[in-house]
């Protein structure tokens, strides 16, 4: 559309010259066509903008190149090596698919998706695509997903991968750490990728945020980053995901022009047409256009420049608007007859255009990105736009499994096409003009043979030229700290060792309090990127505005209305808080761009993104994996955590899953402190592991790991670190908090184990089993149930794959394996949480209370007993262990369920 109704509003000064200029085009239009009124107007516009005239700017343009014949650059390239490189790449690519699935049927693998985009890939590497080897952090890669074969194909010709290391494509386990995996994995190909990407959507996404990281990086003058671009490779189909079109609008809002966008417009997703009945370069052009950015389309390969010249009447550029994908899908497999009578010969016009070729030539007219002179001059054009301040997309039309043959491209089953017969295979090396590299005899066994150029050839020099030119090979990930961080010193955390005295306060209020301290230390203070999703009043972290300053690359504009106040929003072009709005999406890419900034730029930083805990790992579980893939390294701060601490929200709001959530992620270490104290030991621990050489509680040394820390929203006084208890204490997941009163009337002695904001309800229960019932109970706390379950799993297979050896103990069963007495276990999470260590702990009964079912709206001492998390709750669990293992009679359990008035015949709260 162009503009809408409002000129209607406008008053018109002088109708007669009105009429004038439109009875001026309906003659245009009368006489030589609506493609003359168009380009007439089109002009009109474009004088109207020169002299500063505004008027709306149009979303889409016709359906053709954005670069003329006229405007295209000189290729620098010798295309002609080129072409050959890209066809020994493509061969290979499809090899090792096809060998990979003789090996291992149904193994997988995709051939189709690089057969469509390898000239897309191959323009970058050999001319735009910079890398690290010149000690800088080059550009920023994300390769689509299912485009893998053909990246590795690239760096097996290099010489980067053996034909062994192709041969384990989708093959690791039969050599550990060298097979290839089947997508973009830095988790299991930590020297090779980068960035994942096959989960579709999040690939861009990231790409966006990774963009405004860099420019973060820059104004804060922590990196240089003006030399490096993000590139992100993505399908039409992809776009149909939210995340790959949500944050369009940061990017154009950020001025984010060191981004770029390369979409492989195939007109297919996996099962057919991306929009059978409709136009999908048309509608993303209007897309980014609307959202402000920067459209590059290359439909057109160069053959049809003749016929567009000839396009007079513009009945050409009539039917290429007008004609459906789903016909341009019909038209890739049908033969140059069916192309000449059905898109040429409704038209004499268009039949006569074409009289001179053939029915071959009709069907060999080729989409523009498959030309490398078209694509070249994209990517030219978008590399220039740098200082635009607008990001830059590049709609490409290709064919999906091009070159592959007729029984493969271009069909609605071409995604799911894994296998090559011998006939097919033959047809692609002819396509690919290899007839002397590959002879009919190579062809005659089981698998095809893959190709290399010797090292003296033209082809193999060039390749490996082009890549030295710029920087080296890629992808490659390397972990160099070009700017080593310093760890902040041990002051910054022994503050909150000393509890809050009188005063209560949540563990939200010591985190922030942390968090300060953190961004104030001299050495490392810098490093700290706090990331909070509009929550920061929430959570209380307002206070950090003024202090810290929320990152806006252009700085403020304006005067906030709350300016004479303490607690202002304060923005700053070098801010270091990154207030993302309400987008739990959003603020999880930047906590990937800036965990994964120790490899990506060697400038490692450290992310703390704090959000409302029910809005994590449920709504952005897809996110939180890739983190873990990219090997990120941070913490992840749920605030507002557990079911019954937040009180009159109700279902949507309150979080009693996000530990079991988190407990499915290995990389992630996953903490529930009860206090602020354990809040600083296990920051300090995580960054000391991560950023240092400290051992996880297991003994770990991976430092590739991110923490997750539930923070509650409750005020109760902190109390001081208990003698003897160590930060290792506390890291390892359970240590004992307060041992069991040894007066004279205890008869009968329990523990109980306790995590988060359950630590009031326990500690209220001990006294109240003491005083009324002779219960003496030992309290723990129970910091990582996560962490003493991988233990104890580790060394149960330890012992099942030795025995011969002496059995080794888990850490639980050690602690709690001393005595007989009866353990309650509460959590203001689901009763799933405590019973991870469960079977750790054999010859004592174990009860978990917990929070499963859904949130209510209602105060926390009626949500506690409505869940049976609260002090009488723990009572009658005590007694109801000491009952079943013989110490009471049952008619003490019975006494207590009627003292506190609790209704053994109400509906258990997780089916209500």
């Amino acid at each position: 559309m162009l503009f809408d109704g409002s000129v209607h509003q406008l008053p018109d000064t002088d109708p007669g010259e009105t009429q004038e200029w439109l009875d001026s085009l309906d003659a245009v239009i009368d006489v030589h066509g609506k493609v003359r009124a168009r380009y007439l107007l089109s002009r009109l516009l474009e004088k109207a903008q020169q002299s500063q005239v505004s008027f709306p700017a149009t979303v889409s343009t016709p359906y053709v190149n954005t670069i003329p014949r006229e405007q295209e650059p000189w290729f620098p390239g010798d295309e002609h090596i080129e072409r050959r490189i890209r066809a020994f790449i493509r061969w290979n690519a499809a090899a090792m698919v096809v060998r990979a699935n003789k090996h291992a049927e149904g193994i997988g693998g995709h051939l189709s998706t690089f057969a469509s985009s390898a000239s897309l890939y191959e323009i970058g590497f050999n001319h735009f695509f910079r890398g690290k080897d010149d000690g800088n952090a080059g550009d920023h890669i994300y390769f689509q997903g299912h485009a893998a074969p053909g990246i590795y194909a690239r760096a097996f010709l290099e010489g980067r991968l053996s034909e062994n290391d192709l041969d384990h494509f989708r093959r690791e386990i039969a050599r550990p750490g060298q097979g290839l995996s089947s997508y973009p994995h830095p988790r299991l190909m930590p020297d090779f990728w980068e960035h994942p990407t096959v989960s579709m959507g999040l690939g861009p996404i990231s790409a966006i945020y990774h963009a405004r990281f860099n420019r973060y990086l820059m104004n804060r003058h922590l990196d240089d980053t003006s030399n490096s671009r993000v590139w992100a490779y993505l399908g039409d189909g992809e776009t149909d995901e939210p995340e790959t079109l949500g944050a369009l609008s940061l990017a154009s809002r950020e001025q984010l022009d060191n981004l770029v966008f390369v979409v492989n417009c195939n007109l297919q997703r996996l099962d057919g047409p991306v929009r059978g009945n409709g136009k999908i370069i048309q509608e993303l052009e209007a897309v980014f256009r609307g959202a402000g950015w920067n459209v590059i389309k290359v439909i057109w390969g160069s053959k049809w420049d003749n016929l567009l010249a000839q396009d007079k009447d513009g009945v050409l550029l009539n039917q290429m608007n007008s004609t459906v994908d789903g016909e341009f899908q019909r038209y890739t497999i049908e033969s140059g007859n069916y192309i000449r009578e059905n898109f040429f010969g409704p038209d004499p016009r268009l039949r006569q255009m074409v009289a001179h070729l053939s029915d071959d030539d009709l069907s060999a007219l080729p989409r523009g990105g498959h030309d490398y002179r078209k694509l070249y001059a994209a990517y030219r054009a978008a590399a220039q736009n740098l200082g635009s301040g607008r990001p830059t997309a590049i709609l490409c039309k290709t064919v999906k499994g091009w070159t592959l043959g007729p029984d493969i491209e271009g069909r609605n089953a071409t995604h799911q096409i894994k296998k090559m017969n011998a006939e097919q295979i033959r047809t692609l090396r002819d396509r690919l003009h290899l007839n002397d590299e590959i002879p009919d005899s190579a062809l005659e066994g089981d698998v095809p043979p893959y190709f290399r150029p010797s090292e003296g050839s033209v082809e193999y020099q060039y390749l490996l030229e082009r890549r030295r030119a710029l920087g080296g090979s890629i992808p490659k990930r390397i972990v160099r700290a070009r700017r080593p961080l310093e760890l902040p010193a041990d002051s910054v955390f022994s503050e909150l060792d000393g509890g809050s005295g009188e005063q209560a306060v949540s563990t939200t209020m010591g985190f922030t309090r942390l968090l300060r301290n953190l961004a104030r230390d001299e050495k490392f203070g810098s490093r700290v990127v706090p990331i909070i999703p509009d929550e920061a009043r929430t959570f209380g972290m307002d206070s950090l505005f003024r202090e810290l300053k929320i990152y806006a690359s252009q700085g403020q504009k304006y005067e906030p209305v709350d300016h004479d106040m303490l607690l202002s929003y304060t923005e700053s072009a070098d801010g270091q808080i990154l207030e993302e709005g309400i987008t739990e999406a959003g603020a999880m890419s930047s906590f990937i761009a800036a965990g994964t900034s120790y490899a990506s730029r060697g400038v490692p930083s450290v992310p703390f993104y704090t959000f409302y805990s029910m809005f994590g790992f449920q709504r952005v579980g897809d996110l939180i994996w890739q983190a873990a893939d990219s090997r990120t390294r941070g913490f992840l701060l749920g605030a507002t955590a557990g079911r019954t601490t937040l009180m009159g929200e109700g279902l949507q709001h309150q979080d009693g899953h996000s530990l079991v959530l988190a407990s499915t992620v290995p990389a992630c270490q996953s903490y529930d402190p009860a206090f602020a104290y354990e809040v600083a030991a296990i920051i300090k621990h995580g960054l000391n592991r991560m950023y240092g050489d400290a051992k996880g509680p297991n003994g770990e040394v991976d430092p590739d790991i991110f923490y997750y820390l539930t923070l509650y929203n409750e005020n109760y006084v902190m109390p001081s670190r208990p003698a003897g208890v160590t930060d290792a204490h506390i890291v390892s997941g359970l240590y004992k908090w307060q041992g069991a009163p040894t007066d004279s009337n205890i008869k009968h002695n329990a523990t109980v184990l306790f995590s988060g904001s359950a630590q009031g309800a326990a500690i209220a229960a001990v006294e109240e089993l003491k005083t009324r019932f002779n219960v003496g109970v030992e309290l723990w706390s129970a910091t990582s149930y996560k962490a003493l379950r991988e233990d104890a799993l580790a060394v149960e297979r330890d012992n099942r794959l030795h025995p011969s050896h002496p059995d080794k103990v888990a850490r639980v069963t050690s602690l709690l394996g001393g005595s007989n007495d009866p353990i309650v276990a509460v959590t203001d999470f689901m009763k799933i949480v405590p019973e991870q260590i469960a079977r750790f702990v054999p010859g004592r009964l174990f009860t978990a209370l917990g929070t499963d079912g859904m949130g209510r709206s209602d105060t926390r001492e009626a949500l506690r007993a409505h869940f049976e998390v609260d002090m009488p709750s723990i009572v009658v669990a005590v007694l109801a262990s000491l009952a079943q293992a013989g110490a009471v009679g049952a008619d003490v359990v019975e006494g207590a369920i009627i003292q506190y008035g609790i209704d053994p015949a109400r509906t258990d709260p997780y089916i209500i």
